[in-house]
């Protein structure tokens, strides 16, 4: 039966959830390297926390995603991600020692990793194809928003305050709080409640590629392709520095590109309903062409937020439609699985990726690792054209 809200109880919780929990983390993110010099942290020790970390939060994406489907239970998983991650923003206040900061930053992605398929399979859950779009949208606009506001609030706090990171480590852990509390008054449609029988090994969700759809898998290629030539985007502030942009002048137009991205995100959600997912996506990737081109000749404010406002574009016509795109593309009952697939595989293409572009960018010229990006990126444009299946609006998965 057609729901008659677009945008149900539980999808406007988990926006909220999302939004205060972002304010948090962009409160840290873009000044954890800089404190984490300040202690010691050398560049090569910075990597390989930022590499440890986020194969954790990949692979347990895929790993929880499964075990939520296992359960058919999704609730449980987003409280304890969301609670995880606080717990390790707190942490940061207590100590400086190297292995315990490891331990903090390794928390937080886990708690991601244990919670971002099943939240997004319950966003699923409480949508239907016609509309799954605007419903990712939604929540990712909401986490944009608070990604902005995160890092607006860091800036001026540290502004007035230069140098004193421990305390906005401890302002942070409040709106993470926030975002726990309002997990436990979100419900779950009811469902039958499988007994857990185990799973045989911790990588046996990567099984699921044998019994996924055709669509999933030629959607899925495409996704990967293009992660392979996206890497992180640390190298995009390491090229504003490089140009000899200001640190001020470079969070700045990340503060701008947040702010574009929540703008648009929930637009390119309802375009997406209408154009279709994969022309959304394409133009997304269009989008990525342009920033990616502009960025290693941007060394005047004005062009490095063009190029930001670019990527923004691109940013949110492909991050939550390709969620609602595998979502529209799997079995039913099994969004968490397929979501979790495409997480764990995308972290282990992302190493590999990042791995890539440090070598472009030591072995040759930053200029080289955004021009070979480009057409990395052009080539998985033609991809997705001629073999990614096209949209079909009245599918009831």
């Amino acid at each position: 039966m057609e729901r008659k809200k677009i945008f149900s109880r539980t999808v406007i919780l988990l926006s909220l959830v999302s939004l205060f929990n972002d304010i948090s983390s962009e409160m840290l993110l873009p000044i954890l390297p800089v404190y984490l010099s300040s202690i010691g942290f050398t560049a090569m020790w910075i990597g390989v926390l930022e590499g440890l970390a986020e194969a954790v939060s990949g692979l347990s994406k895929a790993y929880f995603g499964k075990l939520s489907d296992s359960f058919q239970h999704r609730t449980s998983f987003v409280r304890w991600g969301y609670a995880m991650s606080a717990v390790s923003k707190s942490m940061l206040v207590l100590s400086t020692f190297t292995v315990w900061i490891f331990v903090s930053r390794t928390l937080d992605r886990l708690g991601k990793g244990v919670r971002t398929a099943a939240r997004d399979a319950l966003l699923a859950d409480e949508s239907v194809p016609e509309h799954r779009g605007k419903v990712f949208g939604l929540n990712k606009a909401m986490d944009t928003l608070g990604a902005t506001t995160g890092a607006a609030f860091a800036a001026i706090f540290l502004f007035f305050f230069p140098g004193n990171y421990r305390h906005l480590f401890f302002i942070a852990f409040i709106p993470a709080v926030v975002a726990v509390v309002i997990t436990f008054i979100v419900r779950e449609r009811s469902r039958e409640v499988k007994t857990w029988k185990g799973i045989k090994n911790a990588f046996s969700f990567f099984g699921y590629w044998k019994e996924s759809t055709p669509a999933f898998k030629k959607i899925v290629i495409g996704f990967l392709l293009f992660a392979l030539f996206n890497s992180s985007d640390a190298f995009i502030f390491l090229i504003g520095k490089h140009l000899g942009l200001s640190d001020s002048m470079v969070l700045t137009a990340y503060i701008f590109y947040n702010l574009a991205f929540a703008l648009l995100a929930l637009p390119f959600g309802h375009l997406a309903d209408n154009l279709g997912m994969k022309y959304t996506y394409m133009l997304g990737i269009l989008f990525f062409c342009i920033a990616y081109f502009i960025f290693p000749y941007a060394s005047s404010p004005i062009l490095f937020f063009t190029a930001f406002f670019a990527y923004a574009f691109y940013a949110a016509s492909t991050d939550g439609i390709s969620k609602a795109w595998i979502s529209n593309h799997c079995h039913p009952g099994e969004k968490a699985t397929a979501l979790g697939f495409y997480s764990g595989a995308h972290s282990i293409v992302i190493l590999l990726s990042n791995l890539m572009a440090g070598f472009l960018w030591s072995a040759s010229s930053p200029k080289t690792l955004f021009l070979v990006s480009t057409g990395g990126a052009a080539v998985t444009l033609w991809y997705v054209y001629f073999y990614s299946p096209v949209e079909n609006r009245s599918s009831s998965t």
